[in-house]
């Protein structure tokens, strides 16, 4: 039986006891004390220049040069690590000048997991590994479109999600989180015409708001109107009946009521 818990206004209640608490880092252990030794022992055989590594959350990591992740994965390759999940980076510009870009490998044999690690500067590009793992091809492409990291060799280096000809990259840590100015007027631009900029207005870029008076894609409960008419502020009890269909039970009176033996 799970502990109970008193859920009323849980959402109201803050996640962190203190409003300045800072999580507590994860351990690192030593990789020769786990059954990632040979693992290491293996990468230094084949002369690849580590940086660091350790244990981490029951997963082996190793940090090395950008220009030899080609190298470090084609190694992890042959130790039996055959699928690589994720692709991604970390916005460090204003702090180091560049990205700290990660993949995740799983060995599905050996019940392992393993995770490389590298920095890559802003000016910097770095080696695809579609070659070693096929789906590194649109992880690739992912992390080029969303922080305009470029890959080199890639076999098809273009945007993924967003538009061809869209301006500077979503995850970069400097975009706006509403979009820059191209971004407001990106569809108007494209479908309607930058002249129809005042008729039609900027696009929201607000997933949350919600317009009270919006009556086109919003329905009002119990302030319901035609689909574009006009907001009504007064109440309304609004019932909705299907004909032919049973009739609404609001409340039972036990004195009224009877018990039927057959169909009516």
């Amino acid at each position: 039986m799970r502990e109970y818990q008193d859920r009323k206004n849980a959402q109201k209640k803050h996640y962190y006891k203190d409003s300045f608490y800072v999580a507590e880092q994860t351990k690192k252990f030593n990789v020769q004390e786990s059954e990632f030794n040979e693992d290491l022992e293996a990468l230094n055989s084949e002369n690849l220049e580590i940086l660091d590594s350790y244990i981490e959350l029951g997963q082996f990591v190793v940090y090395v040069k950008c220009s030899e992740n080609l190298k470090a994965l084609r190694i992890f390759k042959s130790l039996g690590y055959e699928v690589l999940s994720e692709i991604s980076a970390i916005d460090f510009i204003s702090q180091k000048g560049g990205f700290e870009v990660f993949y995740q490998l799983l060995s599905i044999s050996n019940k392992k997991r393993a995770r490389v690690k590298c920095f890559v500067k802003k000016a910097e590009m770095l080696k695809s590994v579609v070659e070693i793992y096929k789906s590194a091809n649109w992880s690739e492409r992912e992390m080029y479109d969303m922080f305009g990291i470029f890959i080199q060799n890639h076999p098809n280096l273009k945007r993924l999600i967003m538009p061809d000809d869209w301006h500077s990259h979503p995850l970069l840590k400097s975009y706006p989180l509403h979009g820059d100015e191209h971004a407001r007027w990106y569809e108007v631009d494209k479908i309607f015409g930058r002249e129809y900029r005042e008729t039609i207005g900027p696009e929201n870029r607000d997933s949350a708001k919600i317009d009270s008076k919006d009556t086109f894609n919003f329905g009002r409960i119990y302030h319901e109107v035609e689909r574009g008419a006009e907001p009504r502020d007064e109440k309304i009890l609004q019932e909705y009946q299907e004909d032919g269909g049973v009739a609404f039970v609001k409340r039972v009176k036990r004195g009224s009521s009877k018990i039927l033996e057959k169909r009516p």
